[in-house]
């Protein structure tokens, strides 16, 4: 397992397992960026049938184009929100529903043989029960590489 996304809605604790994860700083035009993308597991065999979840057995959360000061990224925090001129993060849901993240703080650490790892926390929008109140989530995760297995024949 990748890591885990828990979002915690009034009504229930929601826990997405996660299945991939990609992160990385690039340098374009003499600026360095982060790039972080979060895919959510789509197994729903953990949730109950009646379950907020059961509708949205998947999500994707990512930031792109996010300036920051060098390449490195480990023992650093970014706090990242959006503007109206900028536009960094985004949340697919995988249907026609919106949902908007928001007071994105990211925290990355380096810890020992586990690699380095990603705590975010903050806000998403209720899309759940279509509420006008945020609610929070919190998303620990590592950027392993996945070990590919061959079976020989």
């Amino acid at each position: 397992m990748k890591g885990i996304l828990k979002i915690y809605h009034p009504e229930e604790t929601l826990k997405y397992n996660l299945d991939r994860t990609y992160c990385k700083a690039v340098y374009i035009n003499k600026q360095h960026f982060l790039e972080v993308e979060i895919l959510t597991d789509d197994s729903v065999e953990h949730v109950d049938d009646d379950s907020l979840q059961y509708n949205f057995p998947q999500l994707r959360l990512s930031v792109s184009d996010f300036p920051i000061e060098d390449d490195v990224i480990e023992g650093k925090t970014f706090e990242v929100e959006d503007s109206d001129e900028n536009f960094f993060t985004e949340v697919d849901l995988f249907d026609d529903e919106d949902a908007y993240v928001f007071n994105n703080k990211l925290n990355f650490c380096n810890e020992a043989e586990k690699g380095l790892h990603l705590y975010w926390q903050g806000e998403i929008s209720d899309f759940y029960t279509g509420s006008d109140e945020p609610i929070s989530f919190k998303l620990k995760c590592n950027f392993l590489p996945d070990e590919i297995k061959i079976d020989e024949d």
